[in-house]
């Protein structure tokens, strides 16, 4: 079967809850990908920011053969030999001394907002079903019906509802809207140290530093959501790490499987986790050996090749060269280590289009935004080469939206 067919195929039969571009992935490796035509693509999008090892680096597949030739998963109602190695790992490279594993982003987020909740009633001595947590405009945080009620982006609210209350939304960015937020009865704030969905948008320089006194002032939970700008993808192991701030609670995601299998965690202090009591939540999944294995292996990878550094290092090459782009349709081009976002004057889908046909794969977000993150393990001359398609577009007379 060639593209045609495979796209007519998805299309019969798959939901239409996506807008693909057509590309037909059937293999990849370290940062290039290659269609069923045989076509070979740049990915500078890293599903996501969830392959930063690149696409099947092979000590991360290994991790995932052996382990799944021995024992792949006994539910969390017995041991198994992978689950406090991989838990350890997590807490020292994030700081925090306890780890509740999970499978999805959004799972993490949940189980985040489960432990601060429980936290405001156990702890801080909220009045019972009064807890408040702040969430910010333009904010992603996953899809289940909890989490997009808090969302402010009619395509990810609308028609799903009722929502959960509790949830106060407030602007990204605005120091004086958080702290006449906070109130007694606000348990937490749960953010993301750069918006990736909402285009890569990065707060002022003292925002998060701001925001997390006023937290630690008034008995406030910070909770970061590090599913996308965390491991290494902004030039640090987490992002909240450009503002010297040490979170109440983690939450991380996509890199933590190398793209390998759906891994996630929330990590937090010994006072928010031991809110939680044997049967007050878990997952059946969750810490399977399988997760642990490969979780691990891909925390390996991202200290021993240095990807941290490689991104600290290229990211802002990266950033130059794309700024030194002359073109009337970019409005801003702005970002964080390998975290990049050029933003047009008008609907990107068309640029992506044109981008893809030159081997280079990226995505609009927000319908005028192109989101660039490519695998952490990109050459310089890989970027060098990007860069060089971006121009090619983006200085050409004008394609028609799409």
């Amino acid at each position: 079967m060639d593209t045609k067919a495979y796209v007519e195929q998805e299309d019969r039969y798959g939901a239409h809850n996506y807008h693909p571009l057509n590309v037909v992935v059937e293999r990849a490796e370290g940062v290039w990908v290659y269609d069923v035509d045989g076509k070979k693509y740049l990915d500078c999008l890293a599903a996501y920011s969830a392959v930063n090892q690149g696409h099947c680096h092979p000590r991360i597949v290994k991790a995932l053969r052996d382990q799944a030739g021995k024992l792949a998963l006994t539910s969390r109602a017995f041991r198994n030999d992978q689950l406090g190695a991989y838990c350890k790992k997590v807490s020292e490279l994030a700081g925090l001394p306890r780890v509740l594993p999970m499978n999805t982003g959004a799972e993490a987020v949940e189980t985040a907002i489960k432990a601060a909740r429980k936290w405001g009633y156990d702890v801080k001595g909220i009045e019972k079903n009064k807890a408040e947590i702040i969430v910010f405009e333009n904010n992603f945080h996953g899809r289940t019906t909890t989490i997009v009620g808090f969302s402010n982006d009619p395509d990810s609210y609308g028609g799903f509802g009722p929502f959960t209350p509790g949830f106060r939304l407030i602007p990204f960015g605005d120091i004086g809207a958080f702290q006449a937020a906070v109130n007694e009865n606000t348990c937490a704030m749960i953010i993301e140290p750069i918006q990736g969905e909402g285009g890569i948008i990065i707060p002022r320089e003292g925002y998060l530093k701001e925001a997390y006194d006023h937290c630690k002032a008034n008995n406030v939970l910070f909770i970061a959501d590090e599913i996308q700008s965390g491991l290494g993808r902004t030039g640090k192991m987490f992002c909240y790490e450009w503002d010297n701030i040490k979170p109440d609670g983690v939450i991380i995601g996509k890199a933590l499987s190398g793209g390998m299998y759906p891994v996630s965690a929330f990590v937090a202090t010994e006072e928010v986790m031991g809110v939680f009591f044997p049967g007050s939540h878990g997952s059946t999944y969750g810490g399977n050996p399988l997760a642990c294995a490969v979780a691990s292996e891909a925390l390996a990878v991202i200290e021993d090749e240095k990807l941290v550094e490689k991104s600290a290092e290229l990211g802002p090459y990266f950033l130059e060269k794309l700024q030194s782009i002359k073109s009337d349709r970019i409005k801003e081009v702005r970002g964080r280590g390998l975290w990049l976002a050029i933003e047009l004057d008008r609907p990107a889908r068309s640029d992506c289009e044109a981008l893809k046909e030159l081997g280079m794969l990226c995505k609009e977000t927000h319908a005028n935004i192109i989101r660039i993150a490519p695998p952490l393990t990109i050459t310089k001359a890989e970027v060098d080469w990007a860069s060089d398609q971006v121009k090619s577009v983006l200085e050409s007379p004008a394609l028609a939206p799409a």
